[in-house]
């Protein structure tokens, strides 16, 4: 995972505080996701360990969810989703924060685990890889 701890927890902290804007991006679109929560919380793993020959699972990792209003993306997630399947793709999803006294532009890169649909929108559960601000 790359990730700069103290720039993930200051976006964990802004997410809380102020509800940025998240935007997806998937296969060209963008799509806005909405009711992020971010937290960092234990794999159902005992010790760090590749998964399935696909992917390296930690024992704890930085999860993220929010909800996408628009239905179109079902088909497009088949792809994205880990499982047994070992061909997935990441995620992004972008914001903006304020992080030491500057708006920053923030790239986020998930590994999907999750998706719950519901009649009128889906809510996607993923995993952070990768953060990085532009």
């Amino acid at each position: 995972m790359s990730v700069d701890i103290n720039l993930l927890k200051n976006l964990m902290s802004f997410t809380t505080e102020h509800s940025p804007k998240f935007v997806l991006h998937l296969n060209g679109n963008d799509y806005s996701l909405i009711d992020v929560f971010i937290e960092n919380s234990s794999i159902p793993v005992t010790e760090p360990t590749t998964r399935g020959g696909a992917y390296f699972s930690e024992k704890y990792a930085y999860k993220m969810k929010g909800v996408v209003d628009d239905l179109e993306i079902v088909p497009l997630l088949s792809k994205k989703m880990l499982g047994p399947n070992t061909e997935f793709g990441e995620l992004k999803v972008t914001t903006e924060i304020q992080h030491d006294g500057k708006l920053i532009h923030l790239d986020i890169l998930t590994n999907l685990t999750n998706s719950v649909q519901t009649p009128n929108s889906i809510e996607l559960s993923m995993i952070i890889v990768e953060l990085k601000f532009v």
